[in-house]
């Protein structure tokens, strides 16, 4: 009688540690190939660090303002092949920030309209004379942009 009993309660028991053990095994594989955010940063100076990343197709990328003025990211259409064409986002002094997932391979040039102006081939370029930030001895700095590059998966 005591076999019996055992029995009944063993096959329930069983099958709750089956599936205990099988969402365990799945969290861990999802977390296992679930890649970590990228952070591009502004720091207290108009420049993006770092200025050129390499990430996977799925991961994402975070933009963070810690400078005192407003930044943006705009997508450089002309040369984009990674996605997210159009984009044109405000990153807000003190914190804003913005996230892209790139869902396929390829090249996002980047920049902010505010630091920097494209040329006829809607590269950006430094701003000269009649516009941009001078530093104290008169040299205008380089244009602000960067580069992320989307590889496959493996």
């Amino acid at each position: 009688m005591v076999l019996s009993k055992f029995r009944w309660w063993a096959l329930p028991s069983l099958l709750i540690c089956f599936f205990q053990l099988h969402a365990y095994s799945q969290n861990a594989t999802e977390n296992k190939f679930r890649a970590p955010v990228r952070q591009i940063i502004v720091p207290d100076e108009d420049r993006f660090i770092p200025f050129a990343i390499t990430v996977r197709v799925g991961q994402p990328v975070v933009w963070i303002n810690n400078d005192a003025d407003d930044h943006t990211v705009v997508s450089d259409d002309a040369f984009n092949t990674a996605g997210h064409r159009g984009t044109n986002v405000l990153l807000k002094a003190n914190g804003g920030n913005f996230l892209l997932v790139f869902k396929h391979p390829g090249v996002f040039p980047f920049y902010c309209r505010f630091h920097a102006m494209l040329d006829a081939e809607n590269q950006p370029k430094a701003p000269g004379p009649d516009g941009g930030i001078q530093d104290p001895n008169g040299n205008y700095g380089t244009p602000m942009n960067g580069v992320i590059t989307v590889v496959g998966e493996d």
